[in-house]
């Protein structure tokens, strides 16, 4: 019989010449071995590496492998696409498309004057409405946009922050008026007013009036709407503004600090809200570091719950989140070489246990995403679900040594800026001062000199590029659509009962003079048809308007 073979000892095991001291690096500047072994992830203040306590079980504290026992073997992640344009008739009917063809959850975006509390006939929005969103200035239009969609019977994320409060107290007065069981309601309002500050632009009110609206959100959504989550706290805008992904751990879980130290200030229990925040991160091209991102984030912000807040809920000590691709991480050019980078960044949030993901279109470097591209990004989700296989094992990538070391070195190094900030004197007083922002803005001009030196390769635009390009068909947006909408809010005016209107706006600014919670008036506001610029207009007599601090 032949004899059995037996395995070289370690030393001889064949390897690359000098593995050891050669090193590769992330573009968060993290240094990583070619080649990583077991003794990589041995901290240095530890004798080992222990997995009991880095790792533990799906849906165990620390929640590194994840916030549920079963995850997608129970239940796959929600398909959201991200969608809004034009009227509010015309994101119906994309609304209905992509829920007929098997969408799970709807994403609203809602277009510029909306974000910042403009009425689309003011003169700053000429030109932009319903143009990267959704126009919304009413009640007529939010019934409008979701007519036909029971609301109780669909999740729910909008994208909005500066009028929040107002866009919410919109889908719930729709909500009402379908006869729906407000405590189904699901869904998420992004309501995440920090990173406007620090990444995205779409502030309108100072700091801390505006922190005092979110708290209001989460202290009225925990009664009325129970089921609902009132803040998504995110890292997406601050990834897609140039972060490093170890940037976009730290400065997310950092505005998540100031917001639970917020509403604690306000007499909430942590375990009373805790359990409804939730979180949305990048899916970004760097497959492991996406993984590892994930599971960093995760891990950390349970340890932040229960060792600095007290947390004794399990729930509120779990990090659920949405993810979407990199939206920056797209190009004009070679446009369908955009399908391969969004499957493998939708593969990278699923591999990381998102609970929602949305897919971008190969065509958004160049516009709003048209039917075709929309419906590839979403079957890019179900052929990830159905036919790739990786749903049915919870965390495959546990105990990998390059994936928990990047773990480990995401999460030392977002606790490294968590210390800093809090050196600083918290979230709040390190946006004030500019230091968030200017750490992105160096993270991003060197990430930006990367690539023009040709360091780090784009492919299609610094190598690899096409002699000759070849156009794809875009979403264009009708002009006509401006001047309708701007007519339909001349007749609203017109039509509807202005003394109770003007009672409503009044109720509301005295109220944010006050102090008391300003849900229940912005409610009764909308219901009787006072418009989201009128409502924002109120809350800026009150509160002032921001001014951007100067980053050099």
């Amino acid at each position: 019989m032949p004899s059995k073979s037996k395995r070289p000892p370690a030393h001889s095991v064949s390897r690359p010449a000098s593995s050891k001291e050669e090193k590769a690096a992330t573009t968060s500047g993290l240094p990583l071995p070619v080649v990583v072994t077991a003794n990589d992830l041995v901290p240095s203040h530890e004798a080992k590496w222990d997995p009991e306590r880095e790792l533990g079980y799906p849906g165990e504290f620390p929640f590194t492998r994840g916030v549920y026992p079963t995850m997608y073997r129970g239940r796959l992640w929600t398909m959201r696409q991200y969608a809004g344009f034009g009227s509010a008739a015309e994101s119906n009917e994309r609304y209905r498309y992509l829920l007929a063809r098997g969408q799970t959850g709807l994403s609203v975006a809602f277009d510029l004057p909306t974000q910042i509390g403009m009425d689309s006939d003011h003169a700053l929005a000429q030109g932009e409405v319903g143009k990267v969103g959704v126009a919304i200035d009413s009640l007529e239009d939010m019934q409008t946009l979701f007519n036909g969609i029971p609301l109780d019977r669909v999740s729910t994320s909008m994208t909005i922050n500066s009028t929040a409060a107002i866009l919410l107290a919109l889908y719930v007065a729709v909500a009402k008026q379908q006869g729906a069981d407000l405590r189904r309601l699901s869904g998420t309002v992004q309501n995440d007013i920090l990173k406007e500050y620090s990444s995205r632009g779409t502030y309108i009110y100072p700091v801390r009036p505006a922190m005092r609206i979110v708290t209001d959100i989460f202290a009225w959504a925990r009664n009325e709407i129970p089921n609902w989550n009132p803040i998504s706290i995110s890292g997406y805008h601050i990834r897609e503004a140039g972060s490093t992904d170890v940037q976009e751990v730290a400065f997310t879980l950092g505005d998540g600090i100031a917001y639970v130290e917020a509403a604690v200030a306000t007499g909430l229990a942590v375990d009373d809200f805790a359990p409804q925040l939730s979180f949305f991160f990048n899916a970004h091209n760097e497959f492991l570091m996406q993984v590892a991102k994930f599971r960093a984030a995760r891990r950390l912000w349970a340890r932040i719950m229960s060792d600095r807040f007290g947390a004794k809920d399990p729930r509120s000590m779990m990090l659920r989140f949405h993810a979407q691709t990199a939206g920056s991480s797209l190009t004009a050019q070679q446009p369908e070489n955009n399908i391969v980078r969004v499957a493998l960044q939708a593969l990278s949030a699923v591999l990381g246990g998102c609970q929602s993901l949305h897919a971008n279109g190969l065509d958004e470097a160049l516009a709003l995403p048209t039917e075709n591209a929309a419906t590839i990004a979403l079957r890019t989700q179900q052929i990830i679900a159905q036919e790739s296989g990786v749903a049915n094992t919870i965390d495959p990538f546990a105990g990998s040594y390059a994936i928990e070391k990047l773990t480990n070195e995401i999460e030392a190094g977002a606790r490294a800026y968590i210390e800093k900030i809090d050196a600083l004197g918290g979230m709040l007083r390190a946006i004030e001062t500019g230091f968030v922002q200017g750490e992105i803005q160096k993270a991003a001009y060197e990430y930006q000199q990367s690539v023009e030196t040709g360091e780090q390769v784009v492919v299609g635009v610094n190598r690899y590029v096409a002699a000759e390009e070849h156009p794809i068909p875009t979403l264009r947006m009708d002009p006509e659509i401006e001047r309708s909408q701007v007519a339909r809010l001349k007749s609203l005016r017109e039509r509807r009962d202005i003394a109770k209107t003007q009672a409503a706006l009044a109720e509301i600014e005295r109220r944010a003079r006050s102090g008391e919670n300003l849900m229940p008036a912005i409610l009764t506001a909308v219901e009787s048809f006072a418009t989201v610029g009128e409502i924002s207009d109120a809350l800026r007599r009150a509160f002032g308007e921001y001014q951007e601090s100067v980053v050099i």
